[in-house]
């Protein structure tokens, strides 16, 4: 896998990221190596027993390696760094995109594949535009410990609320991560190609 190919998808429970998801690998097998057997792996992380979201993620074509009982950041660290180094050994993708829990900390799952694999990556955050405001006081410390460090953050459902409202996330995010790009989304909807290129430039 190239240098930050890995990619890092968190984003609090309810954000938008499964639907984000979709369409962004759709876009990075559009532009990967056309002689590339696989151009991209999802590694997807659910609480629970059962992968929610996998045949979903599975009816769009993509190879998807699930990862169970906790969220990547603290109980399955060994288990994520296992799996990558199989994905890298076996199938040599052009593109790993690892979809973390809702209560993952994506700063520390970038810092453990760089100390234990030398594996650079680069981190987007999902940011919910309608619960932004609701959730801020209860979730501040969650919210703010996935956005530090991030690449992107992509203001999603962007088209149920006002622009004022949307500039005022804006302006939080900013205090909380000077140095992330805000892109702003409604996954709902087909997101342009060039939007998904503004993302990989971050």
């Amino acid at each position: 896998m190239e240098p930050r190919n890995i990619i890092l998808l968190g984003g609090f429970l309810g954000s938008g990221k499964t639907t984000a998801l979709m369409q962004f690998a759709r876009y990075l097998t559009d532009i990967s190596e056309k002689e590339r057997k696989y151009k991209v792996v999802i590694i997807e992380n659910e609480i629970g027993e059962v992968g929610i979201d996998d045949l979903y993620l599975r009816g769009g074509g993509f190879k998807v390696e699930n990862l169970f009982a906790g969220c990547a950041c603290c109980t399955v660290s060994v288990e994520l760094l296992s799996a990558l180094l199989k994905i890298k050994e076996e199938m040599e993708p052009q593109w790993v995109i690892v979809e973390t829990t809702g209560v993952a900390f994506p700063q520390v799952i970038q810092e453990n594949l760089m100390k234990a694999l030398k594996f650079d990556s680069t981190i987007y955050i999902l940011a919910d535009a309608s619960r932004w405001a609701r959730l801020r006081v209860p979730l501040g410390t969650l919210l703010v410990d996935q956005i530090k460090g991030s690449d992107a953050v992509l203001i999603n459902k962007t088209d149920l609320v006002q622009e004022e409202t949307i500039k005022e996330i804006e302006r939080d995010i900013s205090e909380i991560e000077p140095n992330t790009k805000m892109i702003r989304i409604s996954a709902i909807g087909e997101i342009p190609y060039e939007v998904w290129r503004d993302v990989i430039r971050a």
